[in-house]
């Protein structure tokens, strides 16, 4: 039976290198390690105000009606759905591409132009090659064989059949994949190689040398491996070690140990367990490392390793086991660490009473270490809603660590929780304690901010004047200068001092053109009366930094002959996005261009993916909210702007009387235009409505047969999202301002906010809200809508 078996292998491998040695393109891609990214180089405009970062929040908020999904870093971000987007609106890239060509009047090669034929003769495939391969069902995979079927004899049929075995192969339908990936063999041309690689995965052998030359390798030292060959399966993989990867190394440390080898076996699968705990392959790893004998000890530096890459994923119930066992192996003197680390993985995952507990007691800690033991319990009071015993942690905080930065994240906390609670005297307090211990420290520019707004709204204007003009003296390049520039302008015009307001606000539109503060900057400086004299001078104002590398970007030509950037685009149309972005950043690596972002957005929106295009470009040009249009080029304007579904969301608008660039920047921060966003409150769609609301709302535009699922349509999910933002505005007078903060914080919370004392205007109520989450939301999207209007006029 055994030598059936190995007969059978023996003719599949013959076949597979058969079929990988046969005519598949012209020539052979020189092999380029797969990104690991799906953004090309930022180009340099500097990040220094970036203008979506947040300050720590005060308490965290929950929204009564639609919450922003959670994000990532740096703003609020949307919760992302892994299924493909609806095909979306195309922009001509590729024929402004072939334009500029034929301007060059250069020769096309050969393989480039079989390409281009293929590419355009696919067009239509894309969306049916899009829908198979998200839902993969009966009538999608009959759809794409029948275009198949009728374009057998053309590359644009290959492609068809590519894509139907890939929908195999995501089926774990190996058996089903093997037929159409061989029918579309003979004219795979340049996607030859991805042909080879599906076939040589289902065969259990290899790929030809392409950018899945790694995946290849991989499948082909399986094979190898269980063909009992386990020498050349490490031969194999140790050229393919760097960067590392877990599938690999797990591949490695198997192969090792079949060898005898368990040292080097040890080495590998440890390298996945403690270095890459997150991975798929991590589990897999410890089990393997089991079976070696001796089992080789994990050494303390690699067991703190795993936790804290835990911790940083926010699997905090599995770092908790880990610094558990950490804790309990450590030595006396690293025992207070472990400990720490244990009661803060314990309190963030949400079990409280065990991280009180852990902390009790400490011996052996440093003052340092007691410090952190007094914040972390201080934190556990806060989420346990006892502010009393928080407080107490705090005053303890001062008296023995005055200096530690644990207090000073600690003030800040109180000062925020102040806030929340109305207490403004002990808020203000607070922040300027915060600002004096530490004025060198990260939080010192938005603490003296705090400090001098509060100061503002006690109607002690004097002493906000004054804190005003310390905050651009002492922190010019803080994240509060333009709100400090247009409040410090507001009170100049207040006190008749037209000349420095109109010079405040004109720096502020200057060097901060398309913040939510210069674009209400520039609205009253066109209202002030005009100047005779020649404006004063006014050295403050010479305090703030200039835009670092904010000279204009003009975009390179990508290389029209590059075969990866032409493969990229055929495999677009076949709905393969991912291993389209990869051939394209393997153009954009090689050619050294500025183009690559760009190309990479375009390829997103093409494919619909709007969220994913908005994510490369916000990467790429962190600050671009810092420079004006002309600055950039319009292609990176309308990636991070695009107008998807254009047609709904503006009649859907429109008979609501709202604006659409409202709108549409409203659903840019709630879900960056991805119809399949679900949020962790479970909001629903591009204007993440919850099913209840959409529930009532549908009952009073009288959709019938509404079911919460068609909250994903878009067209619906814009037909129920305005009405109910509408229902906002009108509940609030007409004011948006108002109405946005609602939406994301809930209406009673705005209520609660507007009865604290009187406000001059939209603007000092939003600068006044507590929640640092809703603030930032609000003036995102006014600002949003403010760069839409600039970028494509009247709606």
């Amino acid at each position: 039976m055994i030598k059936v078996v190995r007969l059978r292998f023996n003719w599949l491998w013959v076949l597979a290198l058969s079929m990988f040695c046969g005519p598949l393109s012209g020539a052979a891609a020189r092999p380029i390690p797969p990104q690991s990214s799906t953004s090309a180089p930022a180009t340099p405009v500097a990040a220094a105000q970036a203008p979506e970062k947040s300050e720590p929040a005060a308490k965290p908020s929950t929204s009564q009606t639609s919450q922003p999904p959670a994000k990532a870093p740096s703003s609020k971000t949307p919760a992302k759905s892994a299924s493909p987007h609806s095909p979306g609106k195309k922009t001509g890239t590729a024929s402004s591409r072939s334009a500029a060509a034929k301007r060059r009047r250069r020769p096309m090669s050969p393989r480039v132009r079989r390409i281009r034929q293929a590419f355009v003769a696919s067009t239509s495939l894309r969306p049916m090659a899009q829908q198979l391969i998200q839902d993969r069902s009966p009538a999608g995979y009959a759809g794409v064989e029948s275009y198949a079927r009728a374009h057998s004899k053309e590359d644009a049929g290959a492609l068809a059949w590519l894509v139907v075995g890939y929908a195999h192969v995501l089926d774990h339908d190996c058996a089903k994949a093997i037929d159409p990936l061989n029918r579309a063999k003979p004219l795979a041309g340049d996607l030859g190689d991805y042909v080879a690689y599906y076939l040589g995965t289902c065969y259990l052998q290899t790929g030809r040398d392409s950018l899945l030359v790694r995946e290849a390798h991989l499948s082909y030292a399986g094979a190898l491996l269980a063909e009992g060959r386990a020498s050349e399966a490490v031969e194999l993989l140790e050229k393919d070690r760097l960067p590392a990867r877990s599938d690999v190394e797990l591949a490695l440390g198997r192969a090792y140990a079949a060898l005898h080898q368990n040292d080097k076996a040890a080495q590998a699968l440890a390298n996945v367990y403690y270095n890459m705990p997150t991975s798929a392959e991590a589990d897999t790893a410890n089990s393997e490392l089991k079976k070696l004998s001796p089992v080789p000890p994990a050494t303390p530096a690699q067991r703190k390793t795993r936790a804290d890459l835990l911790m940083k994923a926010k699997r905090y119930n599995d770092a908790t086991d880990e610094y558990r066992d950490l804790a309990m192996h450590a030595s006396p003197e690293g025992r207070p660490a472990a400990e720490l680390a244990l009661a803060d993985a314990l309190h963030r995952s949400g079990r409280n009473r065990e991280a009180k507990a852990e902390l009790t007691t400490l011996p052996n800690a440093t003052s340092d270490q007691n410090a952190q033991r007094l914040y972390i319990l201080g934190e556990v009071a806060w989420s346990s809603d006892e502010n009393e015993a928080f407080y107490r942690t705090v005053d303890e905080l001062r008296q023995t660590a005055p200096t530690s930065t644990w207090l000073e994240q600690a003030l800040l906390s109180a000062a925020n929780l102040h806030l929340v609670h109305h207490e403004y005297d002990q808020a203000l307090d607070t922040f300027r304690e915060l600002q004096q211990r530490f004025p060198t420290g990260a939080r010192a520019s938005y603490a003296h901010w705090k400090a001098a707004w509060l100061t503002l709204r006690f109607g002690r204007n004097e002493e906000a004047k004054k804190l005003f003009d310390e905050q651009l003296a002492m922190y010019p390049g803080g994240n509060e200068t333009s709100a400090a520039l247009y409040w410090r302008a507001r009170m100049a015009e207040e006190d008749n001092q037209t000349g420095m307001a109109r010079a405040y606000y004109q720096k502020l539109s200057d060097r901060f053109r398309n913040y939510y503060y210069a674009e209400l900057g520039r609205q009253r400086l066109q209202k002030l009366p005009s100047a005779a004299d020649p404006p004063d001078e006014y050295p403050l104002l010479d305090h703030i930094p200039p835009l670092e590398h904010g000279d204009k970007v003009t975009l390179a030509e990508p290389p029209a002959e590059d075969i990866h950037l032409q493969k990229a685009e055929l495999l677009g149309n076949g709905g393969l996005v991912d291993f389209a972005v990869r051939e394209l950043q393997a153009a954009a690596n090689a050619d050294g261009g500025n183009w690559g972002p760009a190309e990479t957005a375009q390829l997103y929106i093409d494919t619909g993916h709007y969220d994913r295009a908005i994510e490369v470009m916000k990467h790429s040009v962190p600050s671009y909210f810092a420079v004006d249009i002309p600055t950039l080029p319009r292609a990176y304007w309308e990636a991070l702007f695009p107008r998807p579904y254009w047609t709904e969301l503006k009649r859907f608008s429109l008979a609501n009387g709202l604006d659409p660039y409202l709108v549409a920047s409203l659903i840019r921060q709630e879900s960056e235009f991805n119809p399949l966003a679900v949020s962790h409150a479970n909001a629903v769609g591009l204007m993440q409505l919850l099913p209840k609301t959409g529930k009532v709302v549908a009952r009073q535009v009288e959709l019938k047969r509404y079911s919460p699922a068609q909250l994903f349509t878009p067209a619906v999910n814009l037909q129920l999202g305005t009405r109910y933002f509408r229902g906002m505005v009108d509940k609030f007078g007409g004011s948006f301002e108002h109405a946005l903060a609602a939406y994301n914080a809930g209406s009673d919370r705005v209520e609660e906010w507007m009865g604290q004392g009187k406000y001059r205007d939209s603007p000092e109520f939003v600068e006044s809200i507590p929640f640092t989450e809703t603030r930032d939301y609000v003036q995102a999207i006014l600002r949003n809508a403010s760069v839409y209007k600039q970028l494509y006029g009247t709606p």
